[in-house]
């Protein structure tokens, strides 16, 4: 594999796209509702969980596929459990706005800032044979999920799904702002030869790689894996009790330590309760804990 060294999620972004685009010699980008994969050009292009209005017209050639959020189905389809008729609809209506250059799909593995939304079994092995009948390349975001938090070292090796490229940052540095773009030597190889180049100030730089080589030594020694899925279970445990006692809590997904609670009014309607959000996230930071919950 090839790696590339920069310093936040958004340019480990969008170099992957950059990259994807030059490799397959083609512009067009698909993203996921719910997605949110950073600020710059194209990966605020291609971020659709919030943060678009007022900033003009964002990069051409970009589509979305509708999230696959079973407890509130953007083609108001399923109830309870995804059955990826969102995928096989999105899919169609981006074939039909095609103009016949696809070049790569980015989806966050668990959508976080959507909503802590993890879409069912099979989902991204099916959309990466959609990704390959089209010539696309797959490009996961794992910002969120790499390096334990979930109770592996990557979403694809815990769902068995190998992407194109990925991109990883946050946890990597520890603190220290540090994210990577990784992909296949054939991809680097095609990218390179079709003129791909990005740099910053800091791209590559020795002390953040450092730090992230210390990073995984700390996850590997400290079995952090491991502690994530325990905590992450007794967490959902006492989560799961506080939906018994209160009918606002009306879903409890993820995986490990990546939680999400679904706060609504009641069960039938499912409305967000947003002004409880909004007293939730002073109530914790009040108490010591960083929440931000819209």
């Amino acid at each position: 594999t090839r790696s590339l060294f920069v310093n936040t999620g958004s340019e480990s972004n969008e170099a992957a796209i950059r990259i994807a685009k030059l490799a397959s010699r083609r512009f067009e980008v698909v993203a996921l509702g719910g997605s949110w994969h950073g600020v710059t050009g194209l990966s605020s292009s291609v971020s659709f969980a919030s943060d678009r209005h007022g900033y003009g017209p964002t990069v051409p050639g970009v589509f979305v596929l509708p999230e696959p959020n079973a407890y509130r189905c953007p083609v108001e389809h399923c109830k309870s459990i995804c059955d990826r008729t969102c995928l096989r609809v999105g899919l169609r209506l981006f074939d039909m706005q095609s103009t016949g250059a696809p070049a790569a799909v980015i989806a966050e593995p668990i959508l976080s800032a959507g909503g802590v939304i993890v879409p069912p079994e099979g989902y991204f092995k099916e959309l990466k044979d959609a990704c390959r009948e089209r010539g696309m390349k797959l490009i996961f975001d794992e910002a969120q999920t790499a390096f334990g938090r979930i109770g592996s070292w990557t979403a694809a090796e815990k769902i068995g799904v190998t992407p194109d490229i990925m991109t990883v940052s946050k946890t990597l540095g520890g603190g220290v702002p540090l994210a990577a773009t990784v992909t296949s030597d054939d991809i680097e190889r095609k990218a390179h030869e079709a003129g791909f180049s990005f740099y910053t100030s800091h791209v590559s730089d020795p002390m953040p790689a450092a730090v992230g080589l210390a990073v995984i030594d700390v996850i590997e020694k400290e079995n952090l894996q491991k502690r994530a899925m325990e905590q992450g279970s007794y967490l959902r445990r006492q989560l799961e009790i506080l939906a018994d006692r209160h009918e606002v809590i009306g879903d409890i997904r993820g995986e490990g330590l990546l939680i999400g609670v679904e706060l609504v009014k009641d069960r039938e309607s499912r409305l967000p309760h947003r002004k409880l959000g909004t007293q939730t996230t002073k109530r914790c930071l009040d108490l010591g804990l960083s929440m931000n919950i819209p």
